[in-house]
């Protein structure tokens, strides 16, 4: 696998856009020469310099190390709501796969419901009925999105629980929770990860979508999104306030969208060890 990695350049190119950003993420207080919400009328719209690397905001806060900060926030907010709609996706997907029958009817008649409108529509009728703070955004994010994980992780493990290995472990005596926990979910897993990686890409994105329209983050906090919305009142005159957050919205994206992408040509089904 690992080999197949290295060889594999947009692999490379996405690992290492992600693996700077984590490192951003983590020694955020130790590359930021500010906090982030340090304000100094003196510097405000201040040119770049050694104190200032890209210049201040409109309230004359360091660009840069709102930028560093933010990237702990926004990989903050993505990695753990994937990781849980993941979890919760194979968990439920993989019961309902296995089992079949009614329960089954039954879960995907309600994924379908939940899948007939458009994740963006449920996010923000979420948040704008119970207000825009982190947890209420991790909150809309899981309820708009669970249907779409637990699809498809209902699909890679309706394809594993068909194949002969599970025949045979049920003619073996095997219990049901052994066939699901020794080999249709680990079986089914990696195919998940793929899906959960190009997944980080757009909840990034659907947060920071939510932070510029307004409806995300409060504003002035230090998060991409919310620093394009604050941006928006200056931006012809200070356009590059907009640009930068918009640069690292990308990078975020294209690294863990190229990743994921690559690792989905890696890990085909013929090349998973069953």
């Amino acid at each position: 696998m690992l080999k197949k990695i290295l060889c594999n350049p947009q692999a490379l190119i996405g690992l290492f856009l992600i693996a700077i950003l984590l490192v951003i993420a983590i020694f955020a207080p130790l590359i930021a020469p500010h906090s982030p919400d340090d304000m100094n009328p003196a510097a405000r719209f201040a040119e770049r310099s050694a104190e200032y690397p890209l210049g201040g905001d409109q309230l004359g806060r360091c660009e840069f190390s709102r930028l560093v900060y933010g990237a702990r926030l926004s990989l903050g907010i993505a990695i753990p709501t994937v990781a849980v709609l993941t979890v919760l996706g194979l968990m439920i997907g993989s019961v309902c796969a296995y089992k079949g029958g009614w329960l089954d009817r039954i879960f995907i008649i309600v994924c379908d419901i939940f899948i007939a409108f458009p994740a963006l529509v449920i996010a923000i009728s979420l948040i704008g009925v119970l207000g825009n703070n982190l947890i209420v955004v991790l909150f809309s994010a899981v309820i708009s999105l669970w249907a779409w994980y637990t699809r498809m992780a209902r699909t890679y493990c309706k394809k594993e629980a068909a194949k002969d290995y599970v025949l045979s472990a049920k003619v073996a005596g095997a219990s049901d929770l052994g066939i699901l926990f020794r080999h249709i979910i680990p079986n089914a897993l990696p195919q998940l990860l793929v899906y959960a990686c190009t997944g980080i890409a757009g909840m990034i994105m659907m947060v920071s979508g939510f932070s510029f329209l307004g409806i995300g983050l409060p504003a002035g906090t230090a998060e991409w999104g919310a620093m394009m919305n604050d941006a928006r009142s200056s931006l012809y005159s200070q356009p590059m306030l907009i640009v930068w957050p918009g640069i690292f919205v990308f990078a975020a994206a294209a690294g863990f969208t190229l990743f994921g992408e690559a690792m989905r040509d890696i890990l085909t089904p013929e090349d998973i060890t069953i």
